[in-house]
C-alpha cells in the first residue's frame, strides 16, 4: 500500500481542520481502508467561543458522511471537556450518549457526531484515524489472529477485544490504552472491527496508517495467502429469467420490491464455486459495521423460506420486546450459474452490498489460506444488527418514494417526452433504463439507478440485447414506457411510398409489438405488478391529413394495446395510453415547422403553441408526469385507458 500524500495539493489545506479534510479523502480514495461510510477521522482543537473564552474541540466525522468526499462540514464539533467527563461515568445508555453527544456540538447544524466520539476523545493525540482495512481484519478474522497481530506489531500497538461500538468500547479503549501504551506505541487494533492510527499531524496519522496496513498485507502476502482469482470459463447464456424469478422470491419475502443486482465473472464464480463455499460463506460479515449494511448472511444451496423460518426463529429467541424485526431475507446471493447477486431496497443500497460483499470475498479468501475463516459469533452479529440506534432509525422510517425498488423501461428516451419519462420515474425511485437509437444515451445521467443503452428497436437482437442487460444490472422489469417513434414528413395518400409506410410501420408498430412480447415474462414477474404505457398520438382518434402513415401506426398500437390488456390482465398487468398532441419541445418540432404550421393557420407561433381548448401550452413534462401517474396506485384499477395530454382538442372532444 503506498501513501497517496502529496505536498502540492496538502499546501492547499492550510488549517488544522481542512489537513483533516485531506487526509481524511485520501483514506476515502482506497476502497481496501473504507467503503461507503466506514471509518473515522478526528482532529482536536483549541478555539475560542462566542464569550472569548477558549475551549478544545473535538472535530469527528459526523453521521452519513464518507471519507472519500467529506469536507469541512461533514465534521461535527463536540466540546472535549464534557466527552471526558463521560469517558468516566460507569455505564451509559446508546441513547443517551447520542443525546449527550448532541447537546455538547457547538455547531447546531452540523451532523450527528460518529458513536466512536468517545473512543476519539480519549486517545492522546491530535489526529486519530481509524479504518477497517482488509488485510487487518483479515487476519482477525481467524482463530490465531490475535498471536498474529501480536507478531506483525509487537509493541507498536495496544490489541483490543471485540466490543460492540458504543460506549462500552470507549471506556474499555480508554482504560487498556492507558494501561497498555508505551513509548513505540503508535497505533491500536480493535478485533474482528479495524485499526487506529495517531499523530501530531494529519500527514504522521495518515502515513502511519498505510505503514500499518502495509506491515498486514505483506504479512499475508509472506504466508502465501494472498488469493486469486481461479480461472473459470464464462459461459454466455441468457440469464434473465432465473435471476427476475429470484428477484420475485425475494421481494415477495420482504414484503416490498427490491432492485437485485447481478456480478457475474471471474471472481466471483471461482468463489461460489469452491468446494468448501457451503461453510466459509455462512460464518457471517467481516466486520460489525458491514452487519448493518449486508443485514444478512449469504445464501447457499437452502430454500428461501426454509431460510427465512430460520431466521425467524432465531429473531424470536433473542429479540427483546421492544425489538422491530427487520426483514428476513439475505441482502447477498451465491449461486453457481448466477455468481454473486446483490439484494437492496434500491440501486444505490443493492451497489453497496454488493461493494461490501465484493471485499468480503477477498477477506474470507486470504483469511482461509492463512488458517480458517472466523467471524463474530452470531449472538455479536445479532446485537450490532438490532442495536438500539439501529431500532431508533427503524423505527423513525419515513416514507420511501413512489417507486422504491421498481425498474422502468423507457424507449426513445435520449431526448423530448422520453427523456422526461426518465426524470419523472428516477424522481419517484425508479431504477430507469433508457434506449435510445442516440448513442448520447449512454452518458444521459451518472448514478447508480440509471442506465442507458444504444439500441435500435427495429433489431430484434438489440432488444432482447437491452432486457437482458436492464435485468443483469437490476433484477427485473416492473414498468414500461413506449414511446420511441418518427413521424414522418406530410404525404397525402396518393404520394406515400411503400418503402416509406414500411419503415414508419417498423418503428411505431413492428418495434413495439417485440418490445411488449419479449418483456411481458418479466413484466409477469413484477411484485407489484406490471404496468405499461403507451404514449399514442392525438391522430389516434383524430387523424390529420398527410399522416397517413402515422396515424395508422399509432392506431395500430393503440388497438395492440387494448388487445393485450386483455390477454395480460391475469397476469396483473394494466396498459393504458396516453395521446399527446403538439408537443412543442421535442425534436420534431423546429422552429421552421412552427412557422410553417402558424402561417398555414394564419396566427403567431405563440398563438399555435396554446391552439386549444385550455389555452395551454403542452410540454413533455407535463406528458410524463401523466405517464409515471399512471403506472402508479391512483391507476391500480384502469387498464386500456385512453387519455389525452391536448389541452383539449376539439375533434377530440
Amino acid at each position: 500500500m503506498k501513501s497517496l500524500w502529496n505536498q502540492a495539493e496538502a499546501d492547499r489545506y492550510p488549517t488544522d481542520l481542512e489537513q483533516r479534510v485531506y487526509t481524511s479523502q485520501l483514506l476515502g480514495r482506497d476502497p481496501s481502508l473504507v467503503l461507503h461510510g466506514g471509518g473515522n477521522t478526528s482532529v482536536k482543537i483549541r478555539e475560542k467561543n462566542i464569550v472569548s473564552e477558549e475551549e478544545e474541540i473535538l472535530y469527528v466525522k459526523g453521521s452519513g458522511w464518507d471519507l472519500a468526499t467529506i469536507e469541512k462540514e461533514g465534521f461535527s464539533p463536540v466540546r472535549m471537556d464534557h466527552l471526558l467527563k463521560l469517558a468516566k461515568l460507569e455505564a451509559l445508555s446508546d441513547p443517551e450518549m447520542v443525546n449527550e453527544l448532541k447537546t455538547q456540538m457547538t455547531r447546531s447544524s452540523a451532523p450527528s457526531p460518529s458513536v466512536e466520539t468517545i473512543l476519539h476523545a480519549t486517545l492522546p493525540y491530535k489526529y486519530v484515524d481509524h479504518t477497517h482495512a482488509n488485510a487487518v481484519v483479515t487476519i482477525t478474522n481467524t482463530p490465531s489472529g490475535l498471536a498474529r497481530i501480536r507478531e506483525i506489531y509487537g509493541d507498536r500497538i495496544v490489541i483490543i477485544p471485540y466490543v460492540m461500538p458504543g460506549f462500552d468500547l470507549a471506556r474499555l479503549c480508554a482504560e487498556k490504552f492507558a494501561a497498555e501504551a508505551g513509548e513505540n506505541t503508535v497505533g491500536m487494533v480493535l478485533m474482528n472491527h479495524g485499526i487506529f492510527s495517531f499523530g501530531a499531524t494529519a500527514r504522521e496519522s495518515y502515513e502511519l496508517m498505510i505503514e500499518l496496513v502495509s506491515l498486514a498485507e505483506d504479512y499475508i502476502e509472506k504466508q502465501g495467502a494472498k488469493v486469486a482469482p481461479n480461472s473459470v470459463k464464462i459461459a454466455e447464456k441468457s440469464l434473465a429469467i432465473p435471476l427476475a424469478e429470484l428477484r420475485y422470491q425475494l421481494s415477495k419475502s420482504a414484503g416490498f420490491p427490491a432492485i437485485v443486482t447481478m456480478h457475474r465473472n471471474e471472481k466471483t464464480l471461482s468463489f461460489v464455486q469452491r468446494e468448501d463455499i457451503a461453510e466459509i460463506s455462512q460464518q457471517g460479515p467481516a466486520t460489525p459495521d458491514h452487519v448493518i449494511r449486508t443485514k444478512r448472511l449469504p445464501l447457499l444451496g437452502r430454500d428461501l423460506e426454509a431460510y427465512i423460518e430460520d431466521y425467524q426463529a432465531y429473531f424470536r429467541t433473542h429479540a427483546t420486546e421492544t425489538t422491530t424485526m427487520l426483514d428476513p431475507v439475505p441482502r447477498v446471493i451465491l449461486d453457481a450459474e448466477l455468481g454473486m447477486c446483490a439484494m437492496g431496497k434500491n440501486a444505490k443500497s443493492a451497489a453497496i452490498v454488493a461493494d461490501i460483499y465484493h471485499h468480503t470475498i477477498d477477506i474470507i479468501q486470504s483469511s482461509t489460506a492463512l488458517e480458517r475463516y472466523q467471524a463474530l459469533p452470531a449472538k455479536d452479529i445479532f446485537a450490532v444488527e438490532y442495536w438500539d440506534l439501529e431500532q431508533a432509525k427503524l423505527r423513525k422510517g419515513g416514507t420511501p418514494p413512489q417507486f422504491t425498488g421498481e425498474i422502468a423501461l423507457v424507449t426513445g428516451a435520449a431526448s423530448g417526452i422520453g427523456k422526461a419519462c426518465v426524470e419523472s420515474l428516477l424522481k419517484r425511485g425508479a431504477a430507469v433504463v433508457g434506449l435510445d437509437i442516440n448513442p448520447n444515451i449512454e452518458e444521459l445521467y451518472s448514478r447508480p439507478d440509471f442506465l442507458g443503452i444504444k439500441c435500435d428497436v427495429t433489431r430484434e437482437d438489440n432488444i432482447n440485447d437491452a432486457i437482458e442487460q436492464t435485468v443483469r444490472n437490476f433484477g427485473g422489469l416492473d414498468l414500461l414506457i413506449l414511446n420511441a417513434g418518427i413521424f414522418p414528413s406530410s404525404r397525402a395518400i396518393a404520394e406515400l411510398n411503400t418503402e416509406e409506410w414500411r419503415k414508419v410501420m417498423n418503428i411505431n408498430l413492428d418495434a413495439n409489438l417485440i418490445l411488449l412480447r419479449e418483456c411481458h415474462p418479466f413484466l409477469k414477474l413484477a411484485p407489484n405488478g406490471g404496468r405499461v404505457v403507451i404514449i399514442g398520438s392525438k391522430n389516434v382518434p383524430a387523424p390529420g391529413p398527410g399522416a397517413a402513415a402515422y396515424s395508422a401506426s399509432k392506431a395500430a398500437l393503440n388497438q395492440l394495446m387494448r388487445v393485450a390488456a386483455l390477454e395480460w390482465g391475469q397476469d396483473r398487468i394494466r396498459l393504458n395510453s396516453l395521446h399527446p398532441n403538439a408537443v412543442f419541445d421535442t425534436g420534431i418540432w423546429t422552429q421552421e415547422v412552427l412557422e410553417n404550421r402558424a402561417k398555414h393557420y394564419g396566427i403567431t407561433v405563440e398563438e399555435y403553441k396554446t391552439n386549444n381548448v385550455l389555452k395551454v401550452e403542452v410540454n413533455s413534462h407535463a406528458v410524463a408526469e401523466l405517464a409515471a401517474e399512471m403506472c402508479g396506485s391512483l391507476f391500480a384499477c384502469t387498464t386500456a385507458a385512453q387519455i389525452p395530454v391536448d389541452g383539449g382538442n376539439e375533434r377530440v372532444i
